[in-house]
């Protein structure tokens, strides 16, 4: 009996900092911007910023500014919407300018990286409907520096020798039901590893059809379209 009393202080000193390693979720966060007959409960995360649309209508914009350093959060909601539910995400991680790098003039000066997970649930039966996953359609907007030297230059300039970047437009009318994104290309996956997700990650339960994704280069790829459409859930098929 003396040796487990004296043990005691340890062993509640050693369950208090297990029971730390995982923050509680974020509140859930009712949308009222959307409309439908079911009720979607949905969690993102983001290095460094997103935005959702369902179909054409803004959903909901990462909280936290882009502008913001270290701008890692999950953001939890539900929203309405009907079957097909189409969903179109803006991704961008945090670049000073065109050039992609971020840090500029310092020591830390880098090419950040980006990720992306996202998990959508029907709130009555908790059926996961969609995961962020390879099937994911993406369009890089913004690519850049096309070289990783331009991180190692002193006074590096947007658009010069290896910090030259290329950057689109949004293709008129992606949000749409009817686009069709047969000419983009599918979404990477990546481990956790490789995207060391920070803070707000370890917040989610994430189911493991939920993948963290992004464009096919995880450092150079800044600014990303993601879409895609989310039939009834016996109607889904795998193309």
């Amino acid at each position: 009996m003396i040796a487990i009393t004296k043990s005691l202080p340890i062993i509640l000193i050693l369950l208090a900092i297990a029971g730390c390693g995982r923050k509680p979720a974020p509140k859930r966060v009712l949308l009222n911007n959307g409309e439908g007959a079911i009720t979607i409960e949905a969690d993102i995360w983001a290095d460094n910023w997103f935005a959702l649309y369902l179909g054409d209508d803004l959903l909901i914009e990462d909280s936290v500014s882009i502008k913001t350093e270290r701008s890692f959060n999950a953001e939890c909601f539900t929203f309405k919407a009907d079957y097909p539910i189409v969903l179109n995400l803006v991704a961008k991680d945090f670049k000073e300018n065109a050039s992609g790098l971020e840090y500029i003039g310092t020591r830390k000066q880098q090419l950040g990286d980006g990720g992306l997970i996202a998990q959508f649930r029907e709130a009555s039966s908790g059926k996961l409907i969609a995961g962020t996953n390879s099937k994911w359609r993406c369009y890089v907007l913004h690519h850049g520096p096309v070289q990783e030297a331009c991180a190692e230059l002193s006074d590096p300039v947007a658009g010069e020798g290896p910090c030259a970047f290329t950057e689109l437009e949004e293709p008129e009318g992606w949000k749409t039901a009817e686009f069709s994104t047969a000419d983009w290309r599918q979404s990477s996956e990546y481990s956790e590893s490789a995207v060391r997700p920070k803070d707000g990650y370890d917040q989610i339960q994430w189911d493991d059809q939920a993948k963290l994704i992004w464009g096919p280069d995880l450092k150079k790829d800044n600014t990303i379209l993601f879409k895609i459409v989310i039939d009834k859930p016996s109607e889904q098929n795998d193309e």
